[in-house]
């Protein structure tokens, strides 16, 4: 089977043929400019976006790097300071010995503490084991003891017991922690009082297996009980559950705990629809939430003004009123005892700092946000930018389309960057950037791949152009040849002839024309001859050109050479099969070469011009009709002329007239005129041809002519020369 171009049929070589394959392909991949290909891709990546499972299971860690960004380079400033941490840091351990203390001295701390009339007292210490240094466990520590020291000291209460009255005695808040498989000392959570509004939030709660709590006697006597188990994300602390389940129960956060008994509101109020829970709220305060009831915590840098030292405040160093109406966190900040933690504004920071920073976003109203809006605005952003890629990337230069896609992307940034600043929105700017960027590489490939495929085909098409351009150039090179050779040579035609001279020249403007002049004997002393312009150029009038040579010529020899006779005929039978509508202008003459009888008729052509004698001026002849194929039937009429020995006729086609330089100016008749009266006393017809034809180069100089010019000079020279 052979190979064809799809374009116009023609059989491909070897070498075209695996190209055509690849452009096939190619073009049933990239469809129109690549358009197809770029609406599918941005489905697919609008289909990832949207579901939860999939493009962000890639992007997960670009979109927690971006939320992270925002916060480093521009954190929370603090407006006021609800929280106050007692902290038991590396001071407190150098005076006091190290950790863990004897419970004793944190019921003392708590007291010193709730004599400033805090709001509320949390502590962020767990204690799931007895205290072993409770004076019931010392008779057991200390050898050689006395019987009634050891009595005394088990009659003594034991540390936890006075930390729980201590706890009791003033509504602290004590925490648990929640636990993740079969852990040991894992037990269930207390149940939060909680009042529930529209669907049951249990299901989307971040859930726990158990939880680590205190001692019964210690988590008996709390006023509250918090969690203090945060969200860890790639190491990362950003969010934290303002409410958890553990096993069946609700347990709230620490936090929103303390806020809950420092206003003394008995229960909290959640809210949850069919997306997840939507709020948490203890009286008039309403804590919007993320679907699985967490928030998204907006830190300020790490702030020493936050923390007292534990020990400043067991000795009375630290004043009261510093605690009053304020939520104070007791907790653990001294090295390698505390549970620091990375955040988006630090490397370490304490877990105590932590749940201080997230009381104070919850007063002053500054959490962040990811509403459910922001994941469909950034979908809805995509699917605008990905389609203004796929329309504009096709026509748009590699560098414009460069300096859109880093518009969208500087757009995107701007807008996730005023969202946080403003509002404290959380809006991915990096997956609808890396979106539209992995679609606009394969727009920009598909386009170069496109433009590639088109070069290629170009270069086959100007191949075969050329090749057709050979080809026919061969071919009217070989028809120029064919023309030209058709035409008689004065030269030739008559060797032995000494009553007339002839010259006749003819120059086409293309490789082939439709100027013609031909001249022959009809009999012993009659000689015809002719000039003619058709109205086509080219090929066209090439082939007019020789018809009309071959119907003059014919009809001449059927006449005898009467010039009327064969205009007529010739103009009859050339309009009968005229489909493009051509006419020719033809001068016609018969001279009898032994009398010097000329017989012309003029259809339409330049008037022939009869050279100047010492006798007379130059001087144009008149008479004719109209062009052969503009008027049917038309009756010719034609003209005649005696000549004297000597006499030369000039014949000259439009070419030589309307001849044009480099100004654009023409040669003209008048100049024509002059020059024929300079050659009055020319001695041969090939005299006044040649200077007839080098002036008219010489007045074009070298510029393209656009008609064809033809020249013919016929001399009589007499009867008298006939016996030469």
């Amino acid at each position: 089977m052979a190979w064809r171009s799809p374009s116009d049929g023609a059989p491909l070589s070897d070498a075209e043929r695996p190209h055509w394959s690849e452009r096939r392909w190619l073009r049933a991949l990239r469809g129109a400019r690549g358009r197809p290909l770029g609406f599918v891709l941005l489905a697919l990546l609008l289909l990832l976006l949207l579901v939860p499972e999939g493009w962000l299971s890639l992007l997960g860690p670009l979109r927690l790097a971006t939320f992270d960004a925002y916060q480093y380079q521009a954190p929370r400033a603090r407006r006021s300071a609800p929280a106050l941490i007692v902290a038991i840091d590396d001071a407190s351990l150098r005076h006091h010995g190290q950790w863990p203390w004897p419970r004793t001295w944190l019921a003392a701390l708590v007291a010193r503490v709730a004599e400033g009339q805090p709001a509320a007292i949390a502590l962020d210490i767990v204690m799931p084991e007895p205290d072993r240094l409770s004076p019931g466990r010392l008779a057991d520590l200390i050898t050689g003891l006395a019987p009634d020291a050891s009595a005394g000291l088990r009659r003594l209460p034991s540390n936890d017991a006075v930390l729980a009255h201590a706890i009791r005695s003033h509504r602290v808040i004590v925490p648990m922690a929640g636990l993740d498989g079969e852990s040991q000392g894992a037990v269930a959570g207390r149940r939060a009082p909680v009042r529930v509004f529209g669907t049951d939030p249990l299901p989307f709660l971040r859930r726990f297996d158990g939880a680590l709590r205190n001692l019964d006697e210690i988590d008996a006597a709390g006023g509250g009980h918090g969690l203090l188990s945060v969200d860890i994300e790639r190491g990362v602390v950003r969010r934290a559950p303002l409410m958890a389940a553990i096993g069946p129960s609700l347990v709230p956060a620490l936090a929103i705990e303390m806020l809950r008994v420092a206003a003394g509101v008995p229960a909290f109020a959640v809210r949850a629809g069919p997306g997840g829970v939507e709020s948490v709220g203890i009286g008039d305060l309403l804590v919007p939430t993320e679907a699985d009831g967490s928030v998204w915590i907006h830190y300020s840098p790490h702030d020493p003004s936050r923390f007292v030292s534990a020990a400043d405040v067991l000795a009375g160093r630290v004043p009261l009123q510093q605690f009053e109406r304020k939520l104070v966190l007791v907790g653990v900040t001294a090295v390698g005892l505390s549970d620091h933690q990375a955040t988006p504004v630090a490397d370490r920071m304490p877990g105590v700092e932590i749940h201080a920073q997230l009381l104070e976003d919850i007063f002053d109203g500054s959490l962040l946000a990811r509403p459910r809006w922001v994941g469909r605005t950034e979908a809805a952003l995509l699917a605008a930018g990905g389609l203004l890629l796929i329309l504009a990337v096709p026509r748009f230069s590699a560098r414009r389309s460069a300096g859109l896609l880093v518009a969208l992307i500087v757009a995107l940034i701007a807008l996730g960057s005023l969202l946080y600043s403003k509002a404290g929105i959380l809006f991915d700017w990096s997956a609808p950037a890396l979106s539209v960027a992995i679609l606009y590489t394969a727009m920009l490939m598909v386009t170069l791949v496109e433009g590639e495929s088109q070069r290629r085909a170009l270069r086959l098409e100007i191949a075969r152009q050329r090749e057709a351009a050979a080809r026919l150039a061969g071919e009217l090179e070989a028809a120029r040849r064919i023309q030209l050779g058709s035409l008689p040579r004065a030269a030739e035609a008559f060797p032995n002839e000494a009553r007339f001279d002839l010259y006749a020249f003819l120059d086409p403007a293309r490789e082939v024309g439709g100027d013609l002049y031909d001249f022959f004997l009809v009999d012993a002393d009659h000689l015809f001859f002719l000039i003619g312009d058709v109205s086509g150029k080219g090929l066209p009038g090439s082939l007019f050109m020789t018809v009309s040579k071959a119907l003059c010529k014919g009809a001449a020899l059927r006449q005898g050479g009467r010039v009327a006779p064969v205009l007529v005929e010739a103009n009859a039978e050339l309009s009968r099969d005229n489909a493009e509508g051509l006419f020719v202008t033809v001068l016609a003459g018969t001279l009898n070469v032994s009398t010097g009888e000329l017989e012309y008729c003029n259809a339409g052509h330049e008037p022939p011009h009869l050279l100047p004698r010492r006798e007379r001026p130059l001087r144009s002849l008149d008479g004719g009709g109209p062009p052969l194929c503009a008027l049917d039937d038309f009756e010719y009429a034609a003209t005649s002329l005696r000549l004297a020995p000597g006499d030369t006729l000039c014949l000259v086609t439009d070419g030589v007239t309307e001849a044009m330089n480099d100004s654009g100016k023409l040669y003209g008749r008048t100049r024509l005129a002059t020059v024929l009266s300079r050659l009055g006393d020319a001695t041969s017809a090939s005299q006044v041809g040649e200077a007839l034809r080098s002036d008219v180069e010489s007045f074009v100089a070298g510029a393209e002519r656009a008609d064809d010019m033809a020249i013919l000079v016929l001399r009589w020279i007499g009867p008298s020369a006939s016996g030469r």
